[in-house]
């Protein structure tokens, strides 16, 4: 059967931790440097999920959304390096351009934020099991309701990708052209709309009977196949990320005294 969430079935260090220890890690990762308010715990953190990237061996799965990431910087690099309120200095000019040293250190923090949260969501997202993270959720005590609605999240882009493809598919059999220009690509994307939102509701109705099927909504407690704990490593993962976090914080009181 088809996957359709975007986790990445590797047998490493990352795959085996807790989700609780990797949903700490966002938390902390995006928390220290905000806390500490200094570009090097951006660069701190930043370098932890790339060696996490590569020690879960999932490079090429990120590799893409940096990419597209990168995108976004430079639109705000381009804005408040141009039109930030609080510019003052010259720093340098392209032709009519003139960009200003305050709100290019602005976007710098802007964008080492946005890639810093980008890579810490990918550590977690691609080395998670949807279905293990909904155990984990259920298993510590939230409502089942809860644990659909995230794992819901997890998997509607997944399939919806996944639908697409299978439509396009079918269009290219009957001899639609989806490639070419974007003139072609965007006649060809125009007809895929209606059959993936109809595809969706269908799936979402089917599965909303698949789980009254089940017993989704009885008061008996639920067993589970793994009883999912925290072991030695999420713990020594979980105290190595803390002491990072109450270093962030002190180098903050001694910037400010």
């Amino acid at each position: 059967m088809k996957s359709i969430s975007l986790y990445v079935d590797q047998d490493t260090f990352l795959t085996r931790l807790h989700s609780f220890s990797k949903l700490y890690y966002i938390a902390a990762a995006i928390a220290i440097p905000l806390i500490g308010g200094s570009l090097g715990l951006y660069g701190l953190c930043l370098g932890l999920s790339f060696c996490l990237i590569v020690a879960g061996r999932i490079v090429k799965k990120v590799l893409p959304l940096i990419a597209f990431s990168f995108t976004i910087i430079l639109t705000v690099f381009l804005i408040h390096g141009l039109f930030n309120q609080e510019n003052e200095r010259i720093l340098f000019s392209l032709g009519p351009l003139i960009f200003y040293q305050e709100g290019l250190l602005y976007a710098t923090k802007i964008g080492l934020n946005i890639l810093n949260m980008l890579l810490a969501f990918a550590v977690f997202v691609l080395t998670t099991r949807p279905a293990v993270l909904v155990d984990d959720l259920e298993q510590a005590g939230f409502s089942p309701r809860f644990g659909y609605m995230i794992s819901s999240v997890f998997q509607i882009i997944p399939q919806m990708m996944g639908t697409m493809n299978t439509i396009m598919d079918a269009q290219r059999s009957r001899g639609l052209e989806t490639e070419g220009n974007l003139l072609v690509r965007t006649r060809a994307f125009i007809p895929l709309i209606s059959p993936v939102v109809n595809s969706s509701l269908i799936n979402t109705r089917e599965r909303a009977i698949a789980l009254e099927v089940r017993g989704f909504d009885s008061k008996q407690k639920k067993t589970f196949l793994q009883d999912h704990k925290l072991q030695r490593d999420d713990k020594l993962f979980m105290v190595f990320m803390t002491i990072l976090l109450i270093g962030s914080v002190i180098w903050r009181i001694t910037t400010w005294l």
